[in-house]
């Protein structure tokens, strides 16, 4: 990776997290002709690995990078319940690339330091007082000034705390293992059994190899621990890793010339965990309104509140959706996700799935499904009138 050594230590907006979010919002602050610096907490970037690695082809599309991170190309999905139901799916084009995460995410910061971002890493933000940030790492103690801040800091964002703000609703956890392992190529199966706040998956990764994970709010070793012997995974893992993913957007996604981005803003995607779509998009947003604030020198609540009403122009609603589609799946237990499967197994649906179904925005393909005749019934006879909340605003 190509690095530039920090040349100065004031800057239009200072970039803390070089994920993707990250990544990409410093690197369009630098296209739009900020001087922009990217902090990094660890040493190497995109390690450690804390992403199941699937990613839409909308979602690498946005990433802009090359094919150097691309492991493998998935069609479909199979959905598989404890009483051996199997509705499975597939196009006849590729719906979704599994990558190498720390591959991806040192080409996208790569490319944000091509474009003229200072990168610092193995550095952490502990403060911020006004414009100054005060940073810890390898040079010791230090400080940036800083006209704006995109904060990129993930889940346990320190500048949620810096800025009072409030916690997100649900946080789940997660564990997943590479192993070697015979699957479907083409799909992507999950059990939503395996956990009974989201799901357990097993993804393709490449010839004789595969990513099996689930992620909870309790549990979740144990949940793992049982759901992994069915591969018989207990010495031939190869890979492992844990992560955190928050549900639930921060009620404001802004603070004092600071704008939150990704994981930090919570924008992760309800009904899949991934991040990724979502958090590129919203640091492009981010850039953009940072560019503005910073011509005009307003970084008043009312120039960056500006930035939320992209966002949510742009995928809130999705998001939205997707919290009351969560809701509805924690009141699905065992007999009513067979139910489920079975109602969604008729050809008509399946087909209308294949066609239609796109893993960042599901709420189009949610609403023909649930229009039906016949399906919104079912699924009031499965889980009583809480469906209904699906049409609320």
């Amino acid at each position: 990776m190509c690095l530039r050594v920090l040349r100065n230590r004031s800057y239009d907006v200072v970039v803390v997290g070089a994920g993707p979010a990250g990544s990409a919002a410093a690197r369009r602050c630098a296209e739009h002709g900020l001087s922009v610096a990217l902090i990094e907490e660890h040493a190497q970037i995109g390690s450690p690995v804390q992403c199941a690695g699937l990613l839409s082809m909308n979602a690498f599309q946005e990433c802009d990078v090359s094919d150097d991170s691309l492991l493998h190309t998935v069609r479909g999905a199979t959905l598989v319940t404890g009483d051996g139901c199997r509705l499975s799916f597939a196009a006849d084009e590729p719906k979704a690339v599994v990558v190498d995460r720390a591959c991806l995410d040192r080409e996208m910061a790569s490319k944000a330091a091509h474009a003229g971002v200072d990168l610092l890493l193995k550095t952490s933000v502990t403060g911020m007082s006004g414009q100054e940030l005060f940073t810890t790492g390898v040079d010791g103690k230090g400080s940036l000034h800083a006209r704006m801040v995109i904060a990129a800091d993930g889940p346990r964002s320190l500048f949620t705390r810096i800025h009072g703000m409030e916690r997100f609703p649900v946080v789940l956890s997660g564990i997943q293992a590479e192993i070697p392992l015979e699957t479907d190529p083409d799909r992507v199966n999950l059990y939503p059994e395996a956990s009974p706040e989201f799901f357990g998956w097993c993804i393709p990764s490449g010839p004789g190899r595969a990513r099996i994970g689930l992620c909870g709010t309790k549990q979740v070793p144990e949940r793992f621990a049982q759901f992994s012997r069915q591969f018989r995974t207990e010495s031939q893992s190869l890979h492992q890793v844990t992560g955190t993913i928050p549900l639930g957007i921060l009620p404001q996604t802004f603070g004092p010339r600071t704008l939150f981005v990704g994981d930090a803003a919570g924008f992760a995607k309800p009904t899949s965990g991934g991040g990724v779509y979502t958090g590129v998009r919203s640091g492009h947003h981010a850039a953009d309104i940072a560019a503005l604030c910073c011509g005009c020198n307003d970084f008043s609540s009312n120039a960056l509140s500006a930035y939320e009403t992209r966002w949510k122009n742009d995928f809130g609603k999705e998001l939205h959706f997707g919290m009351k589609i969560f809701s509805v799946r924690q009141k699905m237990g065992p007999e009513e996700l067979r139910s489920f499967c079975r109602l969604l197994s008729k050809h008509e649906i399946i087909e209308m799935i294949v066609a239609h179904a796109d893993m960042d925005r599901p709420q189009e393909i949610a609403g023909m499904i649930l229009k039906k005749p016949g399906f919104l019934f079912g699924m009031f006879r499965v889980i009583g009138p809480e469906i209904l909340t699906l049409f609320s605003s």
